[in-house]
């Protein structure tokens, strides 16, 4: 299509963020117009295009099919208007936004950031803890990491890493029971985390039941490092990452009384939207966590953690 005058540029930047935010009056915000020109613009896009982009419901707005099918490729080309007007910023501070489940963010990746920007001094970077990333808006952050079975299909997803896990609890805990010498030793005392999904696999394993166990009733919702803390105060035996937790297990903060380690059969992906595959700093970042993920799991020898397949 040849661009001309009647080509409706600032209605599909109107439409683009009444799309992501879900709603006009906080579109005409964001874009500093009033909501009578936001509904003008979309307005003169519908004529153009020959057919509705919103269904306008009570307390509600919905895309239309042509909305659905439009919405990506505007997405895509304003960000790509966006970097390509940054990149001829010279001198200007780039920041990079990544979303991280809050384990991983605090046990991990927060710790290494310094090292990312020593060698990329021009990228800021804004890390943001994210239980689940299926539950994002229209749009997407720099950088996503998932944890999944299998990859995010609307990003292009780099597999970084497969964790395995084993009880773990506060010395003076184990102490409270005469030490922890065998499997059976657990069932004395009470779990953090929760005994009734995959973690039955260990106790199969370690042939034991685990019927008898008592819960804290402590819900942290998956957040590992929360149950760690809790571990750590004594509160209980937590099902956690020896790769993740690795420096309390040498600083004597917690002990792992055996060897024994299960997966739960799930990866740590790094993810970011197909038109953004070449932009600077998300190859960058890309490139920097997976060596410096391949560095620490070289460093830890025969640890449980392992390298996903590609």
């Amino acid at each position: 299509m040849k661009l001309s005058r009647r080509f409706p540029l600032n209605a599909l930047r109107v439409f683009e963020a009444v799309a992501r935010l879900e709603n006009f009056t906080r579109a005409a915000e964001e874009l500093g117009m009033t909501q009578t020109a936001v509904t003008y613009q979309i307005k003169l896009l519908e004529e153009f295009l020959g057919d509705t982009v919103f269904l306008r419901r009570p307390r509600a707005l919905k895309l239309t099919e042509t909305g659905e099918k439009l919405l990506p490729k505007v997405a895509e080309a304003f960000t790509l208007l966006t970097e390509a007007v940054q990149s001829t910023r010279h001198g200007g501070e780039d920041t990079l936004e990544i979303h991280s489940p809050p384990t991983f963010a605090s046990q991990w990746l927060s710790p290494h950031l310094g090292a990312f920007q020593a060698e990329y001094p021009q990228i800021a970077v804004r890390l943001v803890r994210q239980m689940d990333a299926t539950d994002q808006q229209r749009t997407w952050p720099d950088i996503t990491i998932h944890i999944g079975a299998v990859p995010l299909e609307a990003l292009v997803c780099h597999p970084l890493l497969r964790l395995e896990y084993s009880p773990m609890l506060a010395p003076h805990l184990a102490d409270s029971v005469g030490g922890i010498r065998q499997p059976t030793d657990l069932l004395k005392l009470p779990w953090i985390s929760d005994t009734r999904g995959w973690w039955r696999e260990w106790f199969d394993a370690a042939g034991i039941a685990p019927g008898t166990i008592r819960q804290t009733g402590l819900n942290a919702l998956g957040a590992l490092d929360l149950e760690a803390k809790a571990a750590i105060a004594g509160d209980g035996v937590a099902m956690l990452s020896p790769f993740l937790f690795r420096d309390d297990l040498a600083s004597g903060r917690l002990i792992q009384p055996f060897d024994l380690c299960f997966g739960d059969g799930k990866t740590y992906w790094l993810g970011y939207q197909p038109a953004r595959r070449n932009t600077a700093k998300i190859k960058a970042f890309t490139t920097w966590i997976q060596s410096a993920l391949a560095h620490d799991l070289a460093a830890m020898g025969t640890t449980r953690a392992k390298q996903p397949a590609a």
